[in-house]
């Protein structure tokens, strides 16, 4: 991977892996690979759903497995308020996150247009009005979310990593709380340990899933 292409990413606000080629990865503004669109059809929200994703984007065959573990293990989300979805991709904890609350706004964040036309495609097609997809300097500095959920970019490395979360964490609301899956042999329980020493917050380990953790932050 590219560490000049992972720190812009994570500057602008987040960065995933998954080479697309060696030169084109889902966290490019723009990927250069063919689209390849394709409809899947998932169980998000308690019902199924068919979606549309497309090569150059994060997981574009299924839903990942960390994110799967964070859906089914993390607790229901706030009702209403402003959530976030961090590093959305195609767009499944968004809309999940839309699905189940809506009365809520949901803030799906990546720096991947491709992923975020998708979002925009499949919010509607499955009939969701309360998600506005967004890149990372989009979503107004004064908002601030009383949850956000994601499946972070560990591969990039941790200053970049790091310089994400603490570009978004801040911004939970009093009594707002993070949900992240992240693999136990990717550095669970040491980025655990970080946040806890870096942000004034309580960070726990709430859950422990194929493989994955589901960190809590408040």
């Amino acid at each position: 991977m590219s560490r000049g292409i992972s720190l812009r990413a994570d500057r602008a606000g987040l960065g995933k892996v998954g080479a697309v080629t060696e030169h084109d990865h889902y966290f490019t503004a723009h990927p250069a690979s063919a689209e390849e669109r394709r409809v899947l059809r998932v169980h998000l929200a308690g019902r199924e759903l068919e979606v549309e994703t497309a090569r150059g984007i994060f997981s574009p065959d299924h839903v990942d497995l960390g994110t799967r573990v964070l859906l089914d293990h993390a607790p229901d989300a706030p009702a209403t308020g402003q959530l976030l979805d961090l590093g959305c991709g195609w767009g499944p904890i968004a809309l999940a996150l839309a699905l189940e609350s809506p009365a809520a706004h949901v803030w799906a964040v990546d720096v991947n247009e491709r992923a975020l036309d998708l979002v925009r495609r499949n919010a509607s097609r499955v009939g969701v009005t309360n998600l506005t997809a967004a890149r990372p300097d989009e979503v107004p500095d004064d908002v601030r979310f009383a949850a956000i959920w994601s499946n972070p970019p560990i591969r990039v490395g941790k200053d970049a990593l790091h310089e994400l979360l603490l570009r978004w964490l801040p911004r939970l609301t009093d009594g707002g709380s993070a949900q992240l899956v992240v693999g136990k042999n990717l550095g669970a329980d040491s980025l655990q340990r970080w946040i806890a020493d870096q942000l004034p917050v309580t960070v726990e380990r709430t859950a422990s899933a194929k493989g994955f953790r589901v960190l809590t932050v408040t």
